[in-house]
């Protein structure tokens, strides 16, 4: 993973650099620089992962088209054999892009399996695009004098451009054609999701989608917070590893104490799958008092973003600092199964699929931005089986009323998903965290990092203050005094129009208290208003 920067038009190659530098965290290895004729510039702030020793950036083609791309191409191996004709410079992932457009043209993006955004450049011409579901992020703009931008990350552009925007999911741009949708699944119809659960597809689909995002030439590593979702991967990832003939995966897991939720889970996945396991810890203070560096990083000022990204981005640098440069996460999974704890509430099964497809589309404005950004910020990069395109194809169509969640009949949240890695043979993780129920990450690091955030948050916000949210922040006004320290430290930052109008928030529904923690849920076990009969749960 890197950090990419074009700018289609003419500038100085000095004033481009400095831009660059910006986002140096993205690409700490090396940087690389092609400048056309015209004057237009491609910058790449290099993580290097695959091919590390002729895998720099820009990649030329085999005429004279050149290509910058963060993310990983997964089939790029197959995809070179449909393009034997072509010679390759490199055994880099990325250099498969420049010579499917010189094949194809525009229309090959549908070919790529994995996560990627890239501009390529040819004399005049110019595309840029970005992966289905918005894993990796991308903005563009247009300043003053014409010249177009894209950059990985916001603050490399909002002093140059008059107006930017984040770059759309699924879609490609060329200068002639505009935005182009070339992602269109079926299942963005909810009304499309009549598919009978399949249990094992569900399980051969993600191990397949977690074997192929082994794909490295350095140490890699799962991120192991002990929940559901991120267990199940760094079962799979260790299961895979050990048929390759690799014996050590390391997991990482991060808490404000040693009895924080997750770790105590975490403690025994790690055990049962036999990982190498760290446990890292931060305190409330450390967390409160890294706030501002963490909303320059992220770019936005959601609640639930700042909140989750604060202990991942503690974790990210705890494994950078361990030599390792990759880990696989399980975001995604509450957004494709209905995981998060409101969606018992969902009226109807109708609406409850309207909202899944509503959660993945959003992915890129939330847990997608954190894992990216949070981890970036230390060169680090994540990758996330549940989203694989093929995963996504299969487990979004299924029929809302075999994932929808029941409180009165103990059907608990993700119940298919659990469902399918329930081995009684050869147990994937513990029955205790196979049936435990979710805990959204900032809250199960320790119930006393949210709550000492809002305390602190109350305390330096005075009511005087924040009376004045509505004149203050017309556009999406904050309604707690945490939001609106958030607010406030995101305009020092980023105060620009655009800047604003590009974050969404995310905001749980059918629940009195929006508050987004999942504690803030009726069916949140602290909240003793459910109670789950684990051996029928087990047995049914």
């Amino acid at each position: 993973m890197c950090g990419i920067f074009g700018i289609i038009g003419n500038r100085e190659e000095k004033e481009a650099q400095t831009l660059s530098k910006r986002m140096s965290h993205r690409g700490p290895d090396e940087r690389g620089l092609h400048i056309s004729q015209n004057g237009s510039i491609l910058l790449h702030e290099r993580l290097s992962i695959i091919d590390l020793s002729t895998g720099k950036q820009p990649i030329k083609g085999s005429n004279n088209a050149y290509v910058i791309h963060n993310g990983e191409i997964y089939n790029h191996q197959e995809l070179r054999s449909e393009l034997s004709h072509h010679t390759f410079n490199t055994n880099s992932d990325s250099e498969i892009i420049v010579h499917l457009y010189e094949e194809y043209g525009t229309d090959f993006l549908n070919k790529l399996d994995g996560v990627f955004v890239f501009v390529i450049l040819e004399g005049d011409f110019f595309m840029a695009a970005r992966d289905p579901i918005g894993v990796k992020p991308l903005y563009y703009g247009t300043d003053k004098n014409g010249n177009m931008y894209f950059a990985s990350e916001m603050k490399v552009i909002t002093d140059q451009c008059d107006d930017f925007k984040a770059f759309p999911p699924g879609h490609y741009y060329t200068e002639k054609e505009g935005f182009v949708k070339y992602y269109k699944p079926e299942w963005e119809d909810h009304s499309k999701a009549t598919k009978k659960v399949d249990l094992k597809e569900i399980r051969e689909s993600l191990t397949a989608a977690t074997k192929k995002r082994l794909m490295s030439d350095v140490p890699l590593g799962v991120l192991l917070s002990g929940g559901l979702d991120s267990s199940i991967i760094s079962s799979i990832t260790k299961r895979a590893l050990t048929e390759m003939g690799i014996d050590e995966l390391h997991s990482f897991s991060i808490g404000t104490g040693a009895n924080a939720p997750d770790l105590l889970a975490a403690k025994k996945v790690a055990k049962h799958i036999g990982t190498k396991h760290h446990e890292i810890y931060f305190s409330v203070e450390q967390g409160i008092e890294a706030i501002e560096k963490i909303i320059w990083h992220l770019e936005t000022y959601d609640v639930t973003t700042i909140r989750a990204s604060t202990p991942m981005y503690f974790l990210s640098k705890a494994i950078t600092d361990m030599g390792i440069k990759v880990v696989l996460s399980g975001e995604g999974a509450d957004e494709i199964f209905g995981g998060y704890l409101y969606f018992y509430n969902a009226p109807s099964n109708a609406e409850f699929q309207k909202e899944t497809v509503s959660r993945v589309q959003r992915l890129s404005t939330a847990d997608c931005l954190r894992a990216d950004k949070s981890t970036m910020a230390h060169g680090l990069e994540a990758r996330v089986p549940f989203l694989d395109k093929e995963f996504i194809d299969v487990t979004m169509k299924i029929d809302p009323q075999d994932k929808k969640p029941n409180k009165h009949t103990d059907r608990p949240e993700k119940y298919i998903l659990r469902k399918a890695f329930d081995d009684k043979e050869n147990p994937y993780i513990p029955e205790s965290v196979l049936w435990r129920q979710k805990e959204q990450f900032s809250d199960g690091v320790g119930y006393s990092w949210i709550d000492g955030l809002t305390n602190y948050c109350n305390s330096v916000v005075s009511d005087n203050e924040f009376s004045r949210a509505s004149e203050l922040y017309k556009h999406n006004t904050p309604t707690t005094k945490e939001a609106f320290l958030f607010r406030k430290i995101f305009e020092k930052h980023y105060p620009q129009k655009s800047a604003i109008e590009s974050v969404v928030k995310w905001i749980p529904k059918w629940q009195f208290n929006i508050d987004p923690s999942g504690r803030a849920c009726d069916v949140h076990l602290e909240n003793d208003t459910i109670k789950k009969d684990k051996k029928r749960l087990r047995s049914a």
